[in-house]
């Protein structure tokens, strides 16, 4: 009878949901996991697509706090942030962008994984890679931008502010009410922002 006892409490133990401040840990790579439908095509593609996204992240992340230290304040007390990579290719009057990224949701640890397109106009020619970073100051916000995407139509072209060195926000750009961006280059944190013809939307593949 005592073994029976203590068999049921040793199960009942472990079907218990873990504590509340492990459900609430938001580390963007190593404590989330988005879990998958048993007999998802391709779960192993899956699987790996989306720790590529993670380890790209936590990479940006690290370089942004180097620049721009009170980044590292901003997004901790955010509602939540999106870090995208960036390649893009100009060939005289045809040019275009593409990336793939994640939405971090601070308050509940969930992945959204996304992907960004522009389409580039006038005459140039090059190769760039930039990495976004997004900072959602509300849950609205950070939910806007999961829900329906995003459109920078038109000539959609921001100043970085310089706020001191340290400031939460100095390196990023305000890109909506609540909303605020930092891009890295190669060459480290841009003064200008030019996300014209830039369109965000879920990953269809990754989520």
């Amino acid at each position: 009878m005592k073994t029976r006892l203590l068999v049921c409490a040793a199960a009942i133990c472990l079907a218990s949901p873990p504590l509340a401040a492990e459900q609430w840990s938001w580390d963007p790579v190593k404590d989330v996991e988005n879990v998958l439908p048993a007999g998802v095509p391709n779960e192993g593609k899956i699987i790996q697509g989306r720790q590529q996204v993670r380890e790209m992240a936590q990479d940006a992340l690290s370089s942004l706090y180097e620049i721009a230290p009170g980044a590292h304040r901003a997004i901790e007390r955010s509602a939540g942030y999106a870090v995208f990579s960036t390649f893009g290719i100009k060939l005289f009057f045809a040019g275009g962008t593409t990336g793939k990224g994640m939405v971090v949701n601070q308050m509940t640890g969930r992945q959204t994984f996304m992907q960004m397109a522009q389409v580039q106009g006038g005459l140039g020619f090059g190769v760039n890679k930039n990495r976004l970073i997004f900072v959602f100051a509300s849950e609205q916000a950070l939910r806007n931008f999961i829900d329906q995407g995003w459109d920078f139509g038109g000539q959609a072209s921001f100043a970085a502010m310089d706020r001191g060195q340290g400031s939460m926000f100095a390196g990023a750009a305000s890109v909506a009410p609540g909303v605020y961006l930092y891009q890295l280059t190669e060459s480290g944190l841009s003064a200008t922002l030019t996300v014209s013809g830039t369109k965000f939307f879920k990953d269809p593949d990754l989520n």
